[in-house]
C-alpha cells in the first residue's frame, strides 16, 4: 500500500513546554517533527511529564536547524546541528544550544508514540 502525508498536516500535536512534536502515523513508519524552543531542556520540559530521570526514548534522527546537546546518563556527551544525523539510545538528557529554535526529524517511532505523554 502506498502512503504520503506531508508534514505540514501531521495526525496529532503535543506541546510542551518550550516546544512541540508533531507526529505522522504511517504503516510501517512513525515520524515525529520535533520543534525545541531556546531555553528548552529535556530534564525540565519533558522529565515531568514522561516521569523518569532521563529520557527513556531511542532516536533515530536528523536536525534541520538549530543546535542541540546531548548527554548520556554514562556522561557521554555530543552536540548536534544542521544536518547532523543522529543515534541516541535511551538514558539521556538534552537541550538547545543557543537562541535559535531547534527542527529535528525522528524517524526511529517511539518518539511519534511515546514522547511527552504521560506515563500510566
Amino acid at each position: 500500500m502506498l502512503e504520503v502525508k506531508t508534514i505540514e498536516k501531521p495526525d496529532e500535536r503535543r506541546d510542551f513546554p518550550r516546544g512541540h512534536l508533531e507526529a505522522l502515523h504511517l504503516t510501517g513508519l512513525d515520524f515525529a517533527v520535533a520543534t525545541f524552543e531556546p531555553g528548552w531542556r529535556w530534564s525540565e520540559s519533558v522529565g515531568p511529564i514522561a516521569g523518569t530521570e532521563s529520557c527513556r526514548i531511542h532516536h533515530n534522527g536528523y536536525v534541520v536547524r538549530g543546535r542541540m546537546r546531548l548527554r548520556m546518563d554514562d556522561g557521554q556527551e555530543a552536540e548536534v546541528g544542521p544536518g547532523d544525523v543522529f543515534v541516541c539510545p535511551p538514558g539521556h538528557d538534552a537541550w538547545v544550544v543557543g537562541d535559535e529554535a531547534v527542527v529535528a526529524y525522528d524517524f526511529a517511532g517511539a518518539m511519534a508514540e511515546e514522547y511527552a505523554k504521560a506515563r500510566q
